[in-house]
């Protein structure tokens, strides 16, 4: 350890945060390796190291013999605060060593919040923010994630995008940069032939030209260009990387247990949800695989709790037998076994005794809108009986703690909806005394709402957010019918959202305000301690540009939209059609009933997805 370091570890929150040194980490010999990558996630360590994804990315490559993957994670702010102050630039956990010794720099970005954290992390590495101040082939930055899916807010400061799932194309990329490194490529090189790899998005080579209004006309392809990025997906998921042997924090995580995978994709379709339609098609494991991936996982970990992930847990087919498999190991060693995701459409008595075989916690549900008329147009498909059964099922089985989660500003939203919120509340409350079978411990129903955000590539991205001032009269017409003791009323703040908002459905030119929010010590925004609205809003004040045309501003459906050079496989006239239904309050049906024809399909060369 740099004995700077050691000085100033004592004087920080969570020092265990910035030693590494962690069970389960992997370290290689410098000398035998041809690469070296750090896997950067721009928050805190406790989110990072609950992320699912960054552990698969830097298990599957370090299987590869020739590449090191380490992590880094996002310092807080008395640590940055001391790195300053003594020169220490960031380095990676595994080694130590600083990220400019690095080959490539890969950041996971599943947060539009988080971006200014990716200037930060690069300032504090010494390296150049934007991608023209990095002449040189080495170090490569890029980034992957959810977020990535409109790439074009971060293009200054990133040499490419990783569109989809990152498996298989990160060791394809990395493979190319290792011959670019032996044969001494210039970057300007090596990233028009990164750009023939299917996935991959550099920016550089695509030029977006804006109509005197400030929408975009187009966005030009250079030097011969993809016209549209693919996404990469895993098409064989049954047999594709899972960390068995996962690092084990060496302080408190958000998510400190082992978490096994179900299925990607999600085959409800709601209109609002971008991850529904970011990982379309639909790709699951077999029970027995992940019986034994589970159970290896937890011998591995020596963790006393795992929890099974996905979109929507409760739509694995084959749950039952999983969870009785997961049981047989989980229940004579005290192990617990908790099911996010559960949806009130298909909750039972049988999957209530699963989830507490060993011990209870709260259920949670998201209803999402209020009224049946809303959650038909944001294609919800679950009925208010339905949420209503699932309360008295978990009432009768013992459970007082629910968590119950809305939006407010969905498309087409009434005070009648809004009221609905309270009435379904009530209802569930009115449930209480005569089910509950454990009236001792009294209820308590947590109503939590969020301000609707309309996300690129799904059939909500040409709506207009909500402005500030109306979701906080929602909220108050929403707090003002919430009366009841049992009932706790949280939600999200207005001005955060109105900047994601910004930042999802920006263009290029978002770079300048965002690289303006750094420069005034903007970082970890995602954290309400560090967050300043004002910030923001001066930002694009003095780059000349308003958030509010990028959230407000209802989308014509014939607008060249920022994104629009990726593809997720969803075909834009999908998209239109399923807008137009949402319209009639008309629903899309589920995928295992019947194809939509949303054009992901494509996507599986081997075959039809699974059902």
């Amino acid at each position: 350890m740099d004995k700077r370091l050691s000085r100033i570890l004592p004087k920080v929150q969570k020092p265990a945060r910035y030693t590494g040194g962690e069970y389960n980490q992997i370290i290689k010999n410098k000398s035998e390796i041809d690469l070296r990558m750090a896997l950067c996630f721009p928050d805190t360590y406790e989110i990072g190291m609950s992320n699912l994804g960054l552990k698969i990315l830097y298990g599957s490559a370090n299987e590869v013999d020739w590449l090191w993957c380490e992590r880094c994670f996002a310092p807080w702010g008395d640590m940055e605060e001391q790195m300053r102050s003594e020169g220490i630039p960031l380095w990676a956990l595994e080694s130590g060593d600083p990220l400019g010794d690095f080959d490539a720099i890969g950041f996971s970005l599943g947060y539009e919040m988080a971006y200014t954290n990716v200037l930060n992390m690069l300032d504090l590495a010494g390296i150049p923010v934007k991608s023209s101040e990095r002449q040189g082939l080495l170090p490569l930055v890029f980034a992957g994630g959810t977020a990535c899916v409109n790439p074009e807010p971060m293009a200054d400061f990133l040499d490419l995008f990783v569109i989809g799932e990152g498996e298989e194309v990160n060791l394809e990329l990395l493979s190319l940069l290792r011959e670019a490194k032996s044969l001494g490529w210039s970057k300007e090189q090596f990233l028009l032939e990164a750009s023939k790899i299917s996935g991959i998005y550099v920016p550089s080579l695509y030029s977006p030209v804006y109509k005197d209004e400030g929408t975009i006309e187009e966005i030009r392809p250079l030097q011969n260009a993809p016209k549209k990025v693919t996404k990469r997906i895993v098409e064989d998921f049954e047999n594709s990387f899972f960390p068995l042997n996962p690092i084990v924090p060496s302080t408190e995580i958000v998510h400190d247990r082992v978490t096994l995978e179900l299925f990607r994709g999600c085959v409800r379709g709601c209109r609002f949800c971008q991850a529904g339609f970011a990982y379309r098609p639909i790709r699951s494991r077999s029970s027995q695989k992940l019986i034994s991936q589970g159970t290896s996982s937890l011998e591995n970990t020596g963790y006393n709790e795992i929890t099974l992930s996905s979109l929507s847990t409760s739509d694995y087919r084959p749950l039952n037998e999983l969870c009785d498999g997961l049981l047989d190991f989980c229940v004579p060693r005290s192990t617990g076994l908790s099911l996010p995701s559960l949806r009130a459409d298909n909750f039972s008595v049988e999957l209530m005794e699963k989830v507490q075989s060993v011990r209870k916690s709260g259920l949670t549900f998201a209803p999402e809108a209020g009224t049946q008329r809303l959650r038909d147009v944001i294609n919800k498909n679950v009925q208010e009986d339905d949420l209503l059964n699932a309360c008295k099922i978990a009432f009768q089985g013992g459970w007082s703690n629910v968590k119950l989660y809305f939006m407010l500003g969905l498309p087409t939203e009434t005070d009648e909806d809004v009221l609905g919120i309270a009435d379904l509340a009530m209802k569930v409350l009115a449930l209480w005394k005569p089910y509950a079978s454990n009236k001792a411990k009294g209820l308590r129903i947590t109503v939590s709402t969020s301000c609707f955000v309309p996300k690129p590539h799904t059939p909500f991205q040409w709506e207009a957010q909500l402005s500030m001032e109306e979701y906080r009269r929602r909220v108050d017409l929403l707090r003002d019918n919430l009366r009841a003791k049992a009932i706790t009323y949280n939600w999200h703040d207005s001005e955060t959202s109105l900047i994601e908002a910004a930042l999802s459905r920006g263009d290029r030119r978002l770079g300048s305000v965002i690289e303006k929010v750094w420069e005034t010590s903007g970082k970890l925004d995602a954290w309400s301690e560090y967050f300043s609205f004002k910030r923001w809003t001066d930002a694009f004040e003095n780059c000349g540009l308003d958030p509010k045309f990028y959230a407000y501003r209802e989308r014509s459906l014939d607008e060249v939209l920022p994104w629009s050079r990726v593809d997720l496989g969803v075909s834009e006239s999908f998209l239109k059609k399923d807008w137009e239904m949402s319209r009639k309050a008309s629903l899309s049906p589920d995928c295992r009933e019947k194809c939509s024809g949303c054009g992901a399909l494509s996507l599986m060369k081997g075959g039809p997805c699974d059902e």
